[in-house]
């Protein structure tokens, strides 16, 4: 029998999975050739995302947990203990995120760039996910969105020179600071990361023993296993598109920054 997670992996999305991990934005990371602003406008979004967005959608699947319920306690205690790693996650990756704007001089203040509007679609999904959806298909979002960042970084880490990924590259300039930035990024969010590669597996774990019945056959909180099967896949289809969407494209780093 499949797991959830294997199936929605070897799903054909109308937006191409290739197109959430293999994005130019991506690629030029990865070959050292991304320009200074346009890392920096992605991690001003990022910032966004993580600031703000992310730990309002993990507090609203934090109350979704029936812990009352006694006949599956140790369940609900270990999605709350996951959870509770997610905020703790996310606080230091926001402190992350400040350290590398200041380290490798990548300006993050408010007053220099614009929200994008991929960025704005994306935290109005979380909200929309986080008040209105199951606690599974919550968790199936938490896990799509953590999951495809750890493909699509782990291909920019492997894909780096070898000096790069090594972490010997001299800062001599801002493009050599920049290189150094995308290496520190690249590698923190990849699986060559353990923290960040088990985290990933165990929302995985977590999501596939709340799925078990439906890819058995049976029902799901109150669903029939086709109509859960159906909506995990939408909502996994629905990230794969918002995070195709995330990546700034070429010339962004130039029409959206104050004047």
């Amino acid at each position: 029998m499949n797991t959830l997670t294997d199936h929605l992996n070897a799903l054909v999305t109308p937006t191409p999975y290739a197109a959430a991990v293999a994005h130019p934005f991506l690629t030029s990371a990865a070959s050292l050739s991304l320009p200074t602003n346009r890392l920096a406008l992605y991690l001003f979004q990022d910032r966004i995302y993580a600031a703000q967005a992310y730990p309002r959608f993990i507090a609203q699947l934090i109350t979704k947990i029936p812990l009352d319920d006694t006949t599956h306690a140790p369940f609900a205690t270990r999605t709350l203990t996951i959870l509770v790693g997610c905020l703790t996650n996310i606080v230091r990756e926001v402190t992350f995120f400040d350290t590398t704007a200041r380290t490798y001089n990548l300006p993050l203040d408010h007053g220099y760039w614009r929200e994008r509007k991929a960025t704005r679609d994306y935290t109005a999904e979380m909200a929309r996910i986080g008040a209105l959806a199951s606690l599974e298909d919550g968790l199936v979002f938490l896990w799509a969105m953590e999951k495809i960042y750890l493909d699509a970084w782990s291909t920019v880490y492997a894909a780096l020179p070898e000096a790069s990924s090594s972490q010997v590259l001299e800062a001599q300039s801002q493009v050599d600071l920049t290189a150094k930035a995308i290496t520190d990024l690249s590698y923190n969010w990849s699986s060559s990361n353990p923290d960040f590669a088990q985290f990933v597996k165990e929302l995985g774990d977590l999501v596939d023993d709340y799925f078990t019945p439906v890819m058995a056959g049976h029902s799901l909180a109150g669903r029939s296993a086709r109509e859960a099967l159906a909506h995990a896949e939408a909502i996994w289809a629905r990230v794969v598109e918002l995070e195709a969407e995330f990546w700034p494209d070429e010339g962004e780093e130039d029409t959206l920054h104050y004047a």
